[in-house]
């Protein structure tokens, strides 16, 4: 596989949280969904990957030196205009493409004159992805780029990404609580928890092959360990995360078997207990 992002033995350490070791590979011509909860690395990961903190030890091979970068928190000082901007980047990135630019304004209706500070949060966070995108990069790091946006400006934002990695040469690392829009859009997704991977896997495979076993709690003690990955007890119910879904539900005929979202992953394998 032709890999974009090479990571061996990852880790940066702080006082009382650990990324790593992290090994794994971003594929190139994916929208790579990375997940999990405040605090599992998801952040410390790509600042790793930008160079923005330094690991203790590992290695980070970057098969990409032109990338594109959205982070959580605007990076653009409140005073400046798009038409700044503008006249910034021209001057930073040699591929900086002004027809692009004003292009990508006209169709997402940004002013080119209005100052950051009064622009609302979709108009910033939107500002923010057409400048990443207007510099031609290869490869673009986003951080909760639809956090806080309407469902409306979402969709338009998840559509510029699909059409970005089109020719299959463009890849998009892309870390969300919004797990929703993984499960539009994402072709794999990794899954970060205490400073671990604990899943890795493609996007598909994840909607198609899992699924959430359910029952009561005496049938509970009928089902095989060795049948399900994590479970939960809730008062009357057992739900457990299962693999090869069809295949457990021709075993356990009588028992119910859902199908599965990127959140719902989330909560039974980090809220859950581990099969033995």
């Amino acid at each position: 596989m032709n890999d974009v992002i090479q990571i061996n033995q990852l880790v940066k350490k702080y006082k009382n949280f650990q990324l790593g070791p992290i090994t794994v590979s971003i594929p190139r011509g994916m929208i790579i969904g990375l997940i999990g909860e405040n605090g599992a690395g998801k952040t410390t990961l790509m600042k790793s990957l930008l160079g923005i903190i330094h690991p203790d030890s590992g290695d980070i091979q970057m098969k990409e030196e032109h990338v594109g970068v959205v982070l959580d928190q605007s990076f653009f000082p409140e005073l400046l205009t798009a038409n700044d901007i503008h006249s910034i980047m021209k001057d930073i990135y040699t591929t900086w493409d002004s027809t692009l630019f004003f292009d990508y304004l006209k169709r997402f209706q940004l002013p080119k004159n209005k100052i950051i500070k009064e622009m609302s949060k979709g108009m910033r966070k939107k500002l923010e992805i057409i400048t990443a995108l207007s510099h031609h990069p290869s490869l673009l790091i986003l951080d909760e780029p639809t956090s806080g946006l309407d469902p409306v400006v979402r969709n338009e934002v998840l559509d510029l990404f699909l059409e970005f990695i089109q020719d299959e040469q463009h890849t998009i690392l892309f870390s969300t609580h919004i797990t929703s829009d993984l499960e539009h859009i994402s072709d794999y997704i990794i899954f970060l928890d205490q400073g671990q991977i604990i899943l890795e896997e493609e996007r598909d495979l994840l909607q198609n092959d899992y699924g959430i076993l359910k029952c009561g709690l005496k049938e509970f003690e009928q089902v095989d360990p060795k049948d399900y990955l994590y479970y939960k007890k809730g008062k009357y119910q057992c739900e457990m995360l299962v693999k090869e879904k069809n295949k457990i539900q021709k075993k356990y005929k009588n028992m119910v078997i859902d199908p599965i979202t990127l959140e719902e992953l989330m909560i039974l394998t980090i809220k859950g207990v581990k099969s033995c």
